[in-house]
Protein backbone atom coordinates (compact mmCIF):
# COMPACT_ATOMS: atom_id res chain seq x y z
CA UNK A 1 0.00 0.00 0.00
CA UNK A 2 1.42 3.54 -0.99
CA UNK A 3 1.80 5.72 2.35
CA UNK A 4 1.32 9.01 1.02
CA UNK A 5 2.67 10.51 3.96
CA UNK A 6 6.24 9.61 2.77
CA UNK A 7 5.53 9.49 -1.26
CA UNK A 8 6.62 13.03 -2.14
CA UNK A 9 9.61 12.94 0.56
CA UNK A 10 12.21 15.04 -2.08
CA UNK A 11 9.97 16.51 -4.76
CA UNK A 12 9.56 20.55 -4.76
CA UNK A 13 6.44 22.25 -5.28
CA UNK A 14 5.17 25.68 -6.18
CA UNK A 15 1.35 26.46 -5.14
CA UNK A 16 0.16 29.90 -6.70
CA UNK A 17 -2.14 31.63 -4.03
CA UNK A 18 -1.03 29.37 -0.99
CA UNK A 19 -1.01 31.92 1.75
CA UNK A 20 -4.29 31.34 2.55
CA UNK A 21 -7.20 29.48 2.00
CA UNK A 22 -7.47 26.36 -0.19
CA UNK A 23 -4.31 27.00 -1.71
CA UNK A 24 -2.43 27.31 2.35
CA UNK A 25 -4.20 23.76 3.12
CA UNK A 26 -2.58 22.41 -0.12
CA UNK A 27 0.80 23.88 0.54
CA UNK A 28 0.48 22.27 4.43
CA UNK A 29 -0.56 18.86 3.28
CA UNK A 30 1.96 18.76 0.31
CA UNK A 31 4.83 19.59 3.55
CA UNK A 32 3.46 17.02 5.46
CA UNK A 33 4.02 14.55 2.34
CA UNK A 34 7.92 15.28 2.77
CA UNK A 35 7.66 18.06 -0.56
CA UNK A 36 10.15 20.98 -0.45
CA UNK A 37 7.77 23.74 -0.35
CA UNK A 38 7.26 27.36 -2.36
CA UNK A 39 4.33 29.47 -1.01
CA UNK A 40 3.14 32.53 -3.09
CA UNK A 41 1.12 35.56 -2.37
CA UNK A 42 0.19 38.25 -4.74
CA UNK A 43 2.45 41.00 -2.29
CA UNK A 44 4.50 40.65 0.70
CA UNK A 45 2.20 38.86 3.54
CA UNK A 46 1.72 37.91 7.39
CA UNK A 47 -0.30 35.12 6.36
CA UNK A 48 2.66 33.83 3.75
CA UNK A 49 5.14 33.84 6.39
CA UNK A 50 3.27 31.95 8.99
CA UNK A 51 2.12 29.13 6.12
CA UNK A 52 5.94 29.05 5.23
CA UNK A 53 6.87 28.48 9.15
CA UNK A 54 3.94 25.77 9.42
CA UNK A 55 5.42 23.63 6.40
CA UNK A 56 9.19 24.16 7.61
CA UNK A 57 8.04 22.83 10.59
CA UNK A 58 7.39 19.69 9.16
CA UNK A 59 10.96 19.11 8.81
CA UNK A 60 11.28 20.32 5.14
CA UNK A 61 12.51 23.40 2.96
CA UNK A 62 10.25 26.28 2.42
CA UNK A 63 10.45 29.75 1.01
CA UNK A 64 7.89 32.42 0.62
CA UNK A 65 7.96 34.14 -3.24
CA UNK A 66 5.29 36.53 -3.86
CA UNK A 67 4.89 38.89 -6.91
CA UNK A 68 1.11 39.74 -9.04
CA UNK A 69 0.03 37.39 -11.58
CA UNK A 70 -1.44 39.60 -13.39
CA UNK A 71 2.56 41.22 -14.07
CA UNK A 72 3.54 39.31 -17.26
CA UNK A 73 6.59 38.90 -15.77
CA UNK A 74 5.89 37.32 -12.58
CA UNK A 75 5.10 33.74 -14.12
CA UNK A 76 8.65 33.48 -15.32
CA UNK A 77 10.12 35.20 -12.35
CA UNK A 78 8.30 32.59 -9.98
CA UNK A 79 9.35 29.63 -11.68
CA UNK A 80 12.98 30.56 -11.64
CA UNK A 81 12.87 31.46 -7.99
CA UNK A 82 11.48 28.19 -7.12
CA UNK A 83 14.48 26.32 -9.10
CA UNK A 84 17.02 29.02 -7.22
CA UNK A 85 15.51 28.09 -3.81
CA UNK A 86 14.50 24.20 -4.07
CA UNK A 87 16.50 23.00 -6.90
CA UNK A 88 13.37 21.99 -9.31
CA UNK A 89 9.79 22.51 -9.48
CA UNK A 90 8.57 18.78 -9.79
CA UNK A 91 5.12 19.76 -9.34
CA UNK A 92 3.04 23.16 -9.99
CA UNK A 93 0.02 23.63 -8.62
CA UNK A 94 -1.81 26.88 -10.34
CA UNK A 95 -4.67 27.56 -7.80
CA UNK A 96 -4.20 31.39 -7.86
CA UNK A 97 -7.45 33.40 -9.61
CA UNK A 98 -8.84 36.38 -9.75
CA UNK A 99 -13.53 36.91 -9.51
CA UNK A 100 -14.77 40.31 -9.72
CA UNK A 101 -18.87 39.96 -9.03
CA UNK A 102 -20.26 41.65 -11.53
CA UNK A 103 -23.27 41.84 -13.70
CA UNK A 104 -22.58 41.23 -17.35
CA UNK A 105 -23.72 45.02 -18.20
CA UNK A 106 -21.13 45.90 -15.23
CA UNK A 107 -18.11 44.15 -17.15
CA UNK A 108 -15.47 46.91 -17.59
CA UNK A 109 -11.99 46.15 -19.64
CA UNK A 110 -9.78 46.85 -16.81
CA UNK A 111 -11.34 44.24 -14.70
CA UNK A 112 -11.82 41.51 -17.63
CA UNK A 113 -8.05 42.14 -18.74
CA UNK A 114 -7.26 41.43 -15.53
CA UNK A 115 -9.58 38.16 -14.66
CA UNK A 116 -8.27 36.69 -17.85
CA UNK A 117 -4.61 37.53 -17.44
CA UNK A 118 -4.39 35.56 -13.89
CA UNK A 119 -6.43 32.87 -14.89
CA UNK A 120 -5.56 31.93 -18.02
CA UNK A 121 -2.47 33.72 -19.64
CA UNK A 122 -0.51 33.46 -16.25
CA UNK A 123 -1.26 29.94 -16.42
CA UNK A 124 -0.89 28.61 -19.69
CA UNK A 125 2.70 30.65 -19.33
CA UNK A 126 3.47 28.85 -16.37
CA UNK A 127 2.74 25.39 -17.83
CA UNK A 128 4.28 25.43 -20.85
CA UNK A 129 7.31 27.29 -19.22
CA UNK A 130 7.73 24.38 -16.68
CA UNK A 131 6.49 21.42 -18.76
CA UNK A 132 10.51 20.74 -20.47
CA UNK A 133 12.17 20.68 -17.19
CA UNK A 134 9.08 18.29 -16.18
CA UNK A 135 9.70 16.47 -19.38
CA UNK A 136 13.26 15.98 -18.99
CA UNK A 137 13.43 14.56 -15.86
CA UNK A 138 10.88 12.31 -16.38
CA UNK A 139 8.13 13.05 -14.01
CA UNK A 140 6.48 15.74 -13.11
CA UNK A 141 2.76 16.84 -11.75
CA UNK A 142 0.63 19.85 -12.79
CA UNK A 143 -2.87 20.53 -11.10
CA UNK A 144 -5.28 23.58 -12.20
CA UNK A 145 -7.55 24.96 -9.63
CA UNK A 146 -10.64 24.91 -11.02
CA UNK A 147 -14.32 25.68 -10.22
CA UNK A 148 -17.90 24.42 -9.80
CA UNK A 149 -18.62 27.29 -11.74
CA UNK A 150 -17.01 24.76 -14.83
CA UNK A 151 -20.82 23.63 -15.05
CA UNK A 152 -23.02 26.01 -13.01
CA UNK A 153 -21.38 29.58 -14.01
CA UNK A 154 -22.54 32.09 -11.38
CA UNK A 155 -24.72 34.89 -13.40
CA UNK A 156 -22.72 37.54 -11.50
CA UNK A 157 -19.27 35.91 -11.86
CA UNK A 158 -19.32 34.65 -16.20
CA UNK A 159 -16.25 36.02 -16.94
CA UNK A 160 -14.47 34.19 -13.84
CA UNK A 161 -16.37 30.61 -15.08
CA UNK A 162 -15.34 31.24 -18.41
CA UNK A 163 -11.74 31.70 -17.60
CA UNK A 164 -12.19 28.26 -15.31
CA UNK A 165 -13.48 26.02 -18.51
CA UNK A 166 -10.47 27.66 -20.04
CA UNK A 167 -8.03 26.31 -17.80
CA UNK A 168 -9.89 23.04 -17.79
CA UNK A 169 -8.89 22.89 -21.38
CA UNK A 170 -5.46 24.01 -21.07
CA UNK A 171 -4.75 21.08 -19.07
CA UNK A 172 -6.51 18.66 -20.72
CA UNK A 173 -5.15 19.47 -24.27
CA UNK A 174 -1.24 19.89 -22.69
CA UNK A 175 -2.26 16.45 -20.71
CA UNK A 176 -2.24 14.45 -24.36
CA UNK A 177 0.63 15.65 -25.11
CA UNK A 178 2.96 14.92 -22.43
CA UNK A 179 1.93 11.49 -20.78
CA UNK A 180 4.24 9.61 -22.88
CA UNK A 181 6.88 11.39 -20.58
CA UNK A 182 5.70 10.86 -17.17
CA UNK A 183 3.58 14.20 -16.62
CA UNK A 184 0.42 14.17 -15.66
CA UNK A 185 -1.92 17.31 -15.71
CA UNK A 186 -5.11 17.34 -13.85
CA UNK A 187 -7.71 19.44 -12.62
CA UNK A 188 -9.35 20.09 -9.35
CA UNK A 189 -13.00 21.95 -9.17
CA UNK A 190 -13.86 22.61 -5.75
CA UNK A 191 -17.26 23.78 -4.88
CA UNK A 192 -18.47 26.06 -2.10
CA UNK A 193 -15.44 26.14 0.05
CA UNK A 194 -15.53 28.21 3.61
CA UNK A 195 -12.62 30.54 2.84
CA UNK A 196 -12.37 34.34 3.40
CA UNK A 197 -13.33 34.99 -0.33
CA UNK A 198 -16.64 33.34 0.69
CA UNK A 199 -17.35 35.21 4.07
CA UNK A 200 -19.18 37.88 2.93
CA UNK A 201 -21.35 36.44 0.55
CA UNK A 202 -22.24 33.56 2.70
CA UNK A 203 -22.95 35.59 5.65
CA UNK A 204 -26.31 36.78 4.16
CA UNK A 205 -28.78 33.42 6.10
CA UNK A 206 -30.82 33.56 3.17
CA UNK A 207 -28.35 33.02 0.02
CA UNK A 208 -26.22 31.06 2.35
CA UNK A 209 -29.86 28.62 2.71
CA UNK A 210 -30.63 29.49 -0.99
CA UNK A 211 -26.50 27.87 -1.86
CA UNK A 212 -26.96 25.19 0.50
CA UNK A 213 -29.64 23.90 -1.19
CA UNK A 214 -27.95 23.56 -4.38
CA UNK A 215 -25.66 21.04 -2.99
CA UNK A 216 -26.66 17.30 -2.16
CA UNK A 217 -24.83 16.84 0.62
CA UNK A 218 -26.79 20.30 2.34
CA UNK A 219 -22.77 21.46 3.29
CA UNK A 220 -20.07 23.59 2.33
CA UNK A 221 -16.46 22.22 1.74
CA UNK A 222 -13.43 23.42 4.06
CA UNK A 223 -10.32 23.85 2.25
CA UNK A 224 -8.62 20.61 3.70
CA UNK A 225 -11.17 18.68 1.99
CA UNK A 226 -8.93 19.63 -1.46
CA UNK A 227 -5.85 18.33 -0.12
CA UNK A 228 -6.68 14.58 -0.45
CA UNK A 229 -7.33 14.55 -3.72
CA UNK A 230 -4.17 16.68 -4.21
CA UNK A 231 -1.94 14.65 -2.37
CA UNK A 232 -3.32 11.30 -4.51
CA UNK A 233 -3.08 12.96 -8.17
CA UNK A 234 1.03 13.83 -7.00
CA UNK A 235 1.85 10.74 -5.66
CA UNK A 236 2.57 7.20 -7.66
CA UNK A 237 -1.01 6.54 -6.48
CA UNK A 238 -2.17 9.18 -9.13
CA UNK A 239 0.51 7.98 -11.45
CA UNK A 240 -2.32 6.68 -14.08
CA UNK A 241 -4.67 9.91 -13.68
CA UNK A 242 -4.12 12.43 -16.33
CA UNK A 243 -6.67 14.91 -17.59
CA UNK A 244 -9.04 14.19 -15.10
CA UNK A 245 -11.55 17.16 -13.64
CA UNK A 246 -11.75 15.99 -9.80
CA UNK A 247 -15.11 17.58 -8.42
CA UNK A 248 -14.56 18.30 -4.42
CA UNK A 249 -18.23 19.67 -4.35
CA UNK A 250 -20.42 17.66 -2.09
CA UNK A 251 -22.39 16.79 -5.37
CA UNK A 252 -23.00 20.46 -6.78
CA UNK A 253 -21.88 20.43 -9.91
CA UNK A 254 -24.19 17.19 -10.66
CA UNK A 255 -27.06 19.82 -11.22
CA UNK A 256 -30.15 20.86 -8.78
CA UNK A 257 -32.02 18.15 -6.37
Amino acid sequence: MIDLNQELKGKSALITGSSRGIGAAMITALAKAGAHVAVHSSGPSELGETVRKQCEAEGVKACLLHGDLSDKDVPSRLLEACTEQLGSVDILVLNASVQFRREWSDWNTEEADTVLGVNVRASAEMMTRVLPQMQKAGWGRIVTIGSVQQNIPNPAMALYAATKCAQLSLAKSFAVQVAKDGVTINNIAPGVIQTDRNVEALADDDYRQKIANLIPSRTFGMPEDCAGALLMLCSEAGRYITGADIAIDGGMGLGSH
